[in-house]
């Protein structure tokens, strides 16, 4: 497992940088850091250490902001401040219906309320419903359907009610 200050090393190290992202696996643990992106210039780090055990570290942001710039990504800022995301609590397939005939559990659009099951994440063949944890409505849903996912990852945007 990495220790807390060679983290902080390899994130300062890719975040000074041009790479685009780095990942390594080290004693039993994987290390995915995601260095800037071409635009906006975002930098951020993701440690995943042995399942299921994660840790989720973030950097600050740094945005690039040009011309005419600022307004939009104010506006986007404002829009995106009522979002509640749904994350993976585990790695596996995600599914958005219970089975490949029957109708997906929710569409963009949906309202939901707490508790109410959004997809299945499959892993080692067990079935993992996943439930909202907010109540609003559904205004995207990141996976396709049968892709896999990993810990962390966004499923669901929630416009909260």
């Amino acid at each position: 497992m990495f220790k807390f200050d060679e983290l902080c090393e390899l994130i300062r190290l890719v975040g000074s940088s041009n790479v685009a992202g780095f990942e390594i696996e080290h004693a039993g643990g994987r290390l995915r850091i995601e260095g800037k992106a071409p635009a906006p210039v975002v930098s951020h780090a993701q440690a995943v250490g042995q399942a299921p055990a994660a840790a989720m570290i973030e950097a600050p942001s740094m945005v690039a902001e040009s011309d005419g710039a600022a307004p939009a990504a104010a506006a986007q800022a404002a829009a995106d401040e009522d979002l509640h995301y749904v994350v993976s609590p585990i790695v596996g397939t995600f599914y958005r219906a219970p089975n490949p005939d029957a109708d997906p559990y929710t569409r963009v659009g949906d309202a939901v309320n707490g508790g109410e099951t959004l997809c299945i994440i499959e892993a080692m063949k067990l079935m993992n419903e996943i439930e909202s944890d907010a109540a609003g409505t559904i205004v995207k849903v990141y996976p396709e359907n049968a892709q896999p996912v990993e810990f962390g990852e966004r499923l669901f945007a929630i416009r909260l009610s």
